[in-house]
């Protein structure tokens, strides 16, 4: 990532941080830029809509923040622009606490150490990372995946180097590390319309998962794929990516209720309705079954399904029930994710079934 880059990215978790902080959503903030722009300035603002979209790329990283919204934002948080955009003054944080996520200066010098030195690896190391990947990924659902991309890629190239130098008991630990965190960092690129070098994070996450024996992360990554096939709209793919998830060994029981409606939105983009209709009601069935997730799919809950099965109903152009679903569906998730940058095509669904053309 450029210097330039870097700095969006900066800047936008910064303005992120702060409206969640005040409670505020994208459309209170839209609300509140038309609200205290001055008259010559609130005649240039697009619409409220538009409006919001710039305010979320901004928080993403995607473009620079223009001396006209500068002082928006300034204002909107009653605050000063220097203060607000001005660089960090204490130095860069160390490649394992990039933000705080329950690591202790302790364990980042562990790993620090066992990076240098991979045989020193153990199961507090092993621990110390599974608490850097769970609070990362936490982390990104309340400030995006622009501002973590980057560190999270890095890390896995450093868990890489351990791994290439490991044996014994642990390394199958690591190696189940090592392919979360591939997956990881594929769906970061992917969010973010990296498709290329997603697809090749998802290829080695499956490689390593194969490597370490664990299907759950294997069917995550094989799953990933066909979530990157789906914004391509390459629904062909979309299908066979979400069997061959299913068909993935190892996976847990909670895994193939995504998968079936994944795939049921791929035959309702061919066309196939009947498919589509089989998959979805086989899913809403398997939906309805109260299982824990595992912690790499901690996001499988009632509501998600929900906002899936509004998903397929949307394809199927069944607009008045995917409204229903994806409304129940987004005021059901948790309060730590309902806010969350993935949530968008949820919401950008609902205004299309909304006003169906």
């Amino acid at each position: 990532m450029s210097a330039d880059e870097t700095e969006k990215v900066r800047i936008g978790a910064r303005l992120r941080a702060e409206r969640k902080a005040r409670r505020m959503t994208v459309s209170d903030l839209a609300e509140r830029f038309r609200e205290i722009a001055p008259p010559r300035a609130a005649q240039r603002l697009p619409k409220l809509r538009d409006l919001e979209r710039t305010i979320r790329g901004h928080e993403a990283g995607e473009h620079s923040v223009g001396p006209r919204y500068r002082a928006l934002y300034a204002a909107a948080y009653e605050t000063t622009e220097d203060e607000l955009f001005a660089p960090p003054a204490e130095p860069e944080p160390s490649l394992w606490l990039p933000f705080e996520v329950g690591l202790t200066p302790d364990d980042s010098d562990r790993l620090v150490s066992t990076a240098a030195r991979p045989s020193r690896l153990d199961a507090g190391t092993l621990d110390a990372l599974t608490t850097v990947l769970a609070g990362q990924r936490r982390l990104e659902d309340a400030i995006g995946p622009a501002a973590l991309r980057g560190p999270v890629t890095a890390q896995l190239d450093g868990i890489l180097a351990m791994l290439r130098d490991v044996s014994g008991p642990l390394r199958d630990r690591l190696g189940s590390v090592a392919a979360e965190w591939s997956a990881y960092a594929g769906w970061l690129h992917a969010t973010l319309r990296h498709d290329a070098p997603a697809l090749k994070l998802f290829d080695l996450a499956e490689e390593l998962a194969d490597d370490a024996h664990d299907g759950v992360i294997a069917a995550i990554a094989t799953s990933f794929r066909g979530y990157v096939a789906r914004q391509q709209r390459r629904y062909e793919l979309v299908v066979r990516a979400s069997r061959a998830a299913m068909a993935s060994p190892g996976r847990h029981p909670i895994q193939p209720t995504y998968d079936l409606l994944q795939a049921a939105q791929g035959y309702a983009g061919l066309g196939d309705v009947e498919q589509a209709r089989r998959l979805l009601d086989e899913a809403a069935e398997r939906a309805r079954d109260t299982i824990e997730p595992p912690p790499a799919v901690y996001w499988y809950s009632e509501p998600f399904f929900q906002l899936n099965i509004g998903m397929v109903h949307h394809g199927l152009g069944l607009h008045t029930d995917a409204v229903a679903l994806l409304e129940d569906g987004l005021r059901g998730m948790p309060e730590d994710q309902a806010d969350a940058e993935w949530l968008h095509e949820y919401r950008v669904a609902l205004e299309e079934a909304r006003a169906p053309e």
